[in-house]
Order: structure tokens, then sequence, then C-alpha cells
């Protein structure tokens, strides 16, 4: 199949090759949605911790005697029944969230991905993204030109001078193919993607 290919200024010039494999693979919804979900997950820290009844300050001597005060029977304040009480089922620091994805599975969400971008006008090729100097404002206008405001840009080579200047740069994100992901396949307006990448590009999800 046939890829549009962009000028300096952001116009279709003409068509590149690419294989089929990877942009013209059908469309699967729900492997898709699998993968995004499964690389989000994978990306959480179990960080967050809760306390039980063992652990929160409280005394051991019962509130108020056993009966004629017309309340529930109560032994401590750490109950999770009360404010100020244990949780019943506490989350843990090591608590693990990570789902597993199979490598076959993952080679053909990411080709679904790409072959989606193609059709909804969302990916194109570049001879390739560079700047003289490692200057924000020098890549800023040269996407500019290009009519790009939202971009990911898949370099078969990030030098320096590309890597500082695109960093600070919220709406664009330059990396090799193998750092390619689906949330951020995803998440950007427009997909570039090297001539050079694409041979790459085919090894890893062909």
């Amino acid at each position: 199949m046939q890829l549009e290919f962009l000028n300096d200024q952001g116009l279709a010039a003409s068509k590149v090759d690419a294989p089929e494999t990877v942009f013209g693979r059908d469309y699967n919804e729900s492997l898709i949605h699998q993968l995004v979900v499964a690389y989000q997950a994978n990306a959480r820290q179990g960080t967050r911790a809760q306390k039980d009844r063992e652990q929160v300050k409280h005394s051991t001597r019962k509130p108020f005697r056993q009966k004629g005060t017309g309340n529930a029977r109560a032994g401590m304040t750490s109950s999770p029944l009360w404010r100020g009480g244990g949780r019943i089922f506490p989350n843990s620091p090591d608590e693990n969230f990570s789902q597993k994805i199979n490598k076959k599975m993952y080679r053909a969400g990411m080709a679904s991905i790409f072959s989606q971008l193609v059709r909804e006008g969302r990916l194109a090729v570049v001879e390739s993204i560079k700047v003289d100097s490692p200057k924000t404002k020098a890549l800023a206008d040269k996407l500019k030109a290009m009519k790009l405001d939202s971009v990911l840009v898949i370099s078969d080579e990030v030098d320096e001078n590309l890597y500082l200047a695109s960093r600070n740069l919220g709406n664009v994100l330059v990396i090799e193919p193998r750092y390619a992901d689906p949330v951020s396949l995803v998440h950007y307006k427009k997909v570039l993607v090297t001539k050079g990448a694409i041979d790459k590009l085919k090894e890893m999800f062909a």
C-alpha cells in the first residue's frame, strides 16, 4: 500500500510504499482498547496505602458500657464501622496493577492502530525531521510551517538537537520506533513517520 508523503510545507507531495502488514490491517476496536488499558495499568505504581483497624491510632478501652445506652455494642473505636476506624480491605503499597499482553496481541494491536490512523488521514510520511540547533523555536517554526499543532514524530534517528528542541513543546513528542506506544499514537492529532522508520516499524509489528 501507499502512504501520503509530506514536503516541508506540510503539503502532500507524493506517495510512499509501505508494508500492508503494518499499515493495512483491519480495525480491531476491542484489541486496541485492551492494549491501551493494559499500557496505562502497567504504568501505575502501587504507592497508595491505607490503615487497617490494627494500624490506626486508637484506645483499646471500651467506648461505652455494653447495655443500657441504646447504641450497638462496641468494643473499641478502631472498628471499620466507626469514623476514624481502620479499613476492612485497605490498599497496600505493594499492590500490583500490571496486565499481561501477549507479543502477538501487542503487534497486532499496534498494527491495527497504525492502519486506522492511515484510514483517518492522521498519519503521513516525511523524509526526515531535523533542526540545526537545540532551539525550541526552530522546531516550533518548522512544525508551524507544516501546519501541525499536535504531532507525534517517529524518527529512525533522534539526535541531541532534535531531542532538546522538542522536549519543551507540550503538544509535540519525538521518539524512535522502539518507543512507540498505543496511548501516544491515539492521543496526538497527527503522526509523522520518517522514511527510515518505516522499515523498523515493519520489523517490530509486521
